[in-house]
């Protein structure tokens, strides 16, 4: 926290997304493209003319697909995770559950409260930032406990914990990676140096450009309590099957792919990757037809 002006951080698991191998989402998203174009015909009639080439065309048939997924299902199975998320923070602040919860529901949250019962939840849905990696991102919960740790030997103390509601047969190095960047930030408190609305872009703009004092700028951030930084704890819930189990996450392979993940990003700016091909040369040396890309 050194001063400054306001600088941008990527939200954790955006930042942390480049590690995973993307194939199996990619032709999951495909499939429902064209489930959703059976489900409603009136998308391929849209499209039709669209140019694909024009940047306006573009935006709308991105438009086009997202209808299209969405009409396939692709977001129920989000939004109903969202649904448990909010139900499990009842449990976990002690909360009565709402009187409209459906069985399933409630046969989730008996499983949850059930498997979860070694946990002693420290604090909920808090948001930290890792100033090193320019990323903040708000983590789930922080629990103790206190009983075998991975390796069966005792261990005990505060552990990042993650719920996840689909399925984690896919992305569990992303998993560690995001829960081992959740371990080493620092709790930061926006409103301190609150933004104004992006809407309002000279505001903005003038807010951007703001010098603050590293004394000013360490008013917004505070330590978490002591953390496990080499194991975090994922809760598998996966909905509507009256399950819940948890797992270990090893954090010290998920921190080695949260610094890979930095070099990936910062290397993407690198130049001159291809060079052209040498057209002509001349008695004074190489002549190149154009400059590198």
């Amino acid at each position: 926290m050194t001063g400054g002006t306001p600088k941008g951080h990527t939200r954790t698991t955006t930042f942390i997304d480049c590690i995973e191998d993307k194939t199996s989402l990619v032709d999951w998203k495909t499939r429902n493209v064209i489930i959703g174009i059976t489900k409603r015909p009136d998308l391929a009639e849209k499209a039709r003319g669209v140019d694909p080439e024009d940047p306006a065309g573009k935006k709308e048939l991105n438009k086009l697909v997202e209808q299209a997924e969405d009409a396939a299902g692709a977001n129920d199975k989000s939004r109903r995770g969202t649904y448990l998320h909010d139900l499990t923070e009842y449990v976990d602040r002690g909360d009565p559950l709402p009187g409209d919860i459906s069985g399933a529901d409630l046969n989730d949250m008996a499983a949850y409260m059930a498997e979860t019962a070694v946990l002693t939840v420290i604090a909920v849905e808090q948001f930290v930032v890792v100033p090193e990696l320019s990323v903040g991102g708000t983590f789930d919960r922080l629990s103790y406990y206190e009983g075998p740790g991975p390796d069966g030997r005792p261990i005990k103390g505060n552990f990042i914990t993650d719920t996840k509601t689909g399925s984690i047969e896919y992305g569990k190095l992303k998993m560690a990676s995001q829960l081992a960047v959740y371990s080493r930030g620092k709790l930061y408190d926006h409103t301190k140096f609150p933004a104004p609305a992006k809407d309002d872009k000279k505001a903005f703009a003038a807010w951007k450009k703001t010098e603050f004092t590293a004394e000013q700028a360490a008013q917004a951030y505070s330590d978490l309590p002591p953390v496990n930084q080499d194991w975090g704890i994922i809760v598998h819930l996966p909905a509507g099957t009256g399950e819940c189990k948890l797992y270990w996450a090893n954090l010290k392979i998920g921190w080695r792919l949260a610094q890979l993940a930095l070099t990936i990003r910062q290397e993407r700016s690198t130049k001159g990757a291809l060079v052209p091909f040498v057209t002509q040369v001349t008695a004074d040396g190489v002549a190149f037809d154009s400059a590198s890309v």
